[in-house]
């Protein structure tokens, strides 16, 4: 899991960071390609990646699905439709789920499609919290078909606005319904760590809606304190 983690933040990394380009994104690729056919480059991560994407016969194509979808963020963006959106958050978030599945363990197939939909509900939620922060960055993954629709401002929290977000977070109140037995697909030892990340998501998704999307003023969070407890109770989840 760390391994996988370091790979997908760093994805994040060379997308976001200052002085972030197409070349370092090429560069990673290339890097990637030569890690699966065991061949490292000087980053210590890949030794421990490579080990785990082939003990767990993590699919390569995961992992190219990745970098296509943080290189679409080097450059200004606006989602249009929602089928834009879906693929996106497909490309930035569904593979990690996918990825993670191999390694909790499954074995119906069904758990891959349950699995591409809590990413989605996942980046959904993600998306809703930081509307401020992606406008600034000159990013707006909001359909532009639903803001016409509701004759919305981003920039402006008002009743136009609120009922924009409460659509899109129903949206991901949606698919989080659809993905819930997933938990049950995946192997009994790691049905406490699923349900554990999607309870904490969905929390998040749930104090996003209660502040009445309140999220261009200030950055909704799930308390430290409201994570420990739901990491208790998933103790008990079988």
């Amino acid at each position: 899991m760390c391994a996988i983690y370091a790979f997908m933040r760093y994805c994040d990394d060379i997308s976001e960071a200052e002085g972030a380009s197409r070349v370092s994104i090429d560069r990673w690729r290339e890097d990637l390609n030569a890690a699966l056919a065991g061949q490292y480059s000087s980053n210590p991560l890949w030794p421990a990646f490579a080990d785990t994407v082939k003990r767990h016969a993590i699919p390569h194509h995961y992992f190219h699905e990745m970098i296509d979808g943080v290189s679409s963020d080097l450059e200004s963006r606006k989602i249009q439709t929602f089928d834009e959106l879906y693929r996106y958050c497909y490309q930035v978030a569904s593979v990690v789920g996918l990825t993670i599945i191999h390694i909790f363990g499954f074995s119906s197939p069904e758990a891959l499609k349950l699995a591409e939909q809590c990413g989605i509900a996942f980046q959904l939620t993600n998306i809703l919290r930081d509307v401020r922060e992606d406008q600034e960055n000159r990013r707006i993954y909001i359909p532009a078909e639903d803001i016409q629709r509701f004759q919305a401002d981003l920039g402006k929290r008002d009743e136009r606005f609120v009922t924009l977000m409460a659509f899109e977070a129903a949206r991901a109140h949606d698919y989080y319904e659809k993905s819930r037995p997933l938990i049950g697909l995946v192997e009994a030892r790691s049905r406490a760590s699923l349900w554990a990340l999607i309870e904490i998501y969905r929390r998040l998704l749930e104090r996003i809606e209660r502040s009445q999307f309140d999220v261009l003023s200030k950055r909704i969070r799930v308390p430290t304190w409201e994570k420990l407890a739901i990491l208790a109770r998933a103790k008990f989840v079988r």
